[in-house]
């Protein structure tokens, strides 16, 4: 290679890197500030993790430390402090459902059941178990037309709670001497993949005591 060819390299080697330098010293900040975001992103990530998790293992403490008083009356009263409108607060809500007993409590949990299930924002499933639960309790004094509505569509296919809710429905046909569509519910539990063991004697032994024939099905 002849000097004048070295030369005009190192002449363009010096003029690529000038040019280098001063792109990177006109946007060099940028891929910087890419790097310092993509840092700060991931450790605000964490940092919003491990407060989540000591939220939730703050709350999980909290109700176990309610549910450890020896009466009723001081288990109901902490978990009532928990008024979180979230599913965590829906959770203590059934709890303290849980925890009322006698006739004198009855109104404490038709109250909790009711609040879960007539809050809109939470999931359905929840809404749903709360309606089940109330009517299981024997809290829902509604018409029976009206405790009927809020049945029937927890007993359409690919409901959560559809076989207990064919159970309920079958207990409100009870109630309203409507033996035939009570049957029919029942063997719908029967035939239901879905119910359990004893939810199947149930349905069985309540097949029987209105003259039906389990069989049938």
């Amino acid at each position: 290679m002849s000097n004048p060819d070295g030369f005009i390299e190192e002449v363009t080697e010096e003029v690529r890197r000038d040019r280098l330098f001063n792109l990177f010293r006109r946007y060099g900040w940028i891929g910087i500030l890419a790097v310092v975001l993509i840092v700060g992103g991931a450790s605000y990530n964490e940092w919003r993790k491990a407060q989540a998790e000591n939220a939730a293992q703050a709350l999980g403490d909290r109700m176990l430390a309610a549910l450890e008083s020896d009466a009723p009356e001081a288990r109901i009263s902490a978990l009532a402090e928990i008024t979180r409108a979230d599913e965590a607060g829906a959770v203590a809500r059934f709890l303290a459902a849980g925890e009322s007993t006698g006739e004198d409590q009855n109104a404490g949990l038709v109250a909790e059941l009711t609040a879960i299930a007539d809050n809109a924002a939470l999931p359905p499933a929840y809404r749903q178990l709360a309606t089940l639960k109330l009517a299981l309790s024997g809290g829902d004094t509604r018409p029976v037309d009206a405790r009927r509505a809020s049945i029937t569509p927890l007993t359409e296919p690919g409901q959560p709670f559809r076989p207990v809710a064919l159970e309920v429905l079958a207990m409100i046909e009870i109630d309203a001497d409507n033996t035939e569509a009570a049957l029919a519910h029942l063997q719908t539990v029967l035939r239901s993949p879905e119910a359990s063991v004893g939810l199947r004697q149930r349905a069985t032994q309540l097949i029987v005591a209105l003259g039906g024939d389990p069989d049938a099905s």
